[in-house]
């Protein structure tokens, strides 16, 4: 027979991003007050009912510690999200200039088009995804405690950039070069977040971890 505890478990998903989000020495009293509350609301109301309450006290307290980053530390959070901008902006040049000054140096173009073209095009939207979760880690290290915070404003403020863009290239008639580049686009905004993760994760880990004698 089914345990009790399991119908009162709260959604998986809605506690990983409470783990993300949330100060690492808040977190597990958070939590903990969230799941008694989130038993007793199932008792009453039901499953369903408590998951939906759960996912309500989740955005409410993201957002909650969203604001409090950056009332607490607005100017280092800026400039964690401004230098992770310029940073993007002078990888994505040189980065693009590298893998063209290695096309031109050796005759990719004459022996081996089609590498040729890979490289010019789908090599460059790869390069920019991994050095987007690459500046992703760096803003995080700097935005200390506000990792998700400062990752997550910069993936919107790109996010914003290539919706303008995009209503650019339609307003030109470019629709097909939208479809091309959004993709790689909402991937460079996810990398840079992923980057936040992982640099989260290993801190939270590593505060929870007990020291050596």
């Amino acid at each position: 027979m089914t345990s009790q505890a399991y119908f009162v478990q709260p959604p998986r998903i809605a506690v990983w991003l409470l783990n993300l989000f949330t100060p690492t020495e808040e977190t597990e009293s958070i939590l903990g007050d969230l799941l008694e509350e989130y038993s007793c609301v199932a008792s009453k109301s039901g499953v369903a009912f408590a998951r939906s309450w759960y996912w309500r006290q989740t955005v409410k307290t993201i957002a909650h510690f969203a604001g409090t980053g950056f009332r607490v530390a607005p100017w280092s959070t800026i400039v964690a999200v401004v230098g992770g901008f310029l940073l993007l902006q002078l990888g994505f040049q040189l980065q693009e200039r590298a893998i063209f000054a290695v096309l031109e140096r050796y005759p990719v173009f004459e022996h081996y088009f089609r590498a040729y073209v890979f490289f010019a095009s789908y090599g460059l939207d790869i390069g920019r995804v991994i050095l987007s979760m690459f500046v992703g880690c760096i803003v995080a290290l700097a935005a200390r405690e506000r990792e998700m915070v400062a990752t997550t404003t910069l993936s919107l403020v790109l996010g914003a950039m290539a919706g303008a863009a995009s209503l650019e290239w339609v307003a030109k008639g470019h629709a097909s070069i939208l479809w091309m580049q959004l993709p790689w686009l909402c991937a460079s905004s996810i990398a840079i977040v992923l980057g936040g993760v992982v640099v989260r994760m290993h801190r939270s880990a590593a505060a929870t971890r007990p020291s050596g004698a």
